[in-house]
């Protein structure tokens, strides 16, 4: 049996999740580099990355299936679908407040005030929101 290579991924844990996704539509999958690229990550790039596997004849099959995008499911089904208070647009990122004002005093002072807030901030109307 011929295995071809389908994916490269920078981090193991990213064709593990790849794998298992294979693995769930019953394609059988391995992974290469993995354990190497564990040990020490810089190898990444000069392997070619963590390499997923399959089959020749599994091969179209699989590439189809991992270029899905399923987030919109998942939005759906556990309500990610978070919206900004103030005008209701979904262009949300997080965000934190007071960053550069804070680091300045560590600059000058020499010892952090942490005055800063992690929230969210709207990328339409610029609310921020804890």
């Amino acid at each position: 049996m011929t295995w071809i290579v389908v994916q490269s991924f920078s981090f193991p844990y990213e064709a593990q999740i790849a794998k298992t996704q294979l693995e769930a539509a019953e394609i059988p999958a391995r992974i290469e580099n993995e354990h190497t690229i564990n040990m020490d990550w810089l190898y990444s790039n000069a392997l070619g990355g963590v390499r997923l596997l399959v089959p020749k004849i599994y091969a179209s099959e699989a590439k189809a299936l991992l270029a899905q995008d399923f987030s919109h499911e998942l939005e759906q089904e556990f309500g990610l679908n978070e919206r900004c208070p103030n005008c209701g647009s979904s262009d949300i990122q997080s965000y934190t407040q007071e960053k550069r004002p804070a680091y300045l005093v560590f600059l000058l002072l020499g010892f952090p005030l942490f005055f800063y807030k992690n929230g969210t901030k709207c990328q339409q109307c610029q609310h921020f929101w804890s």
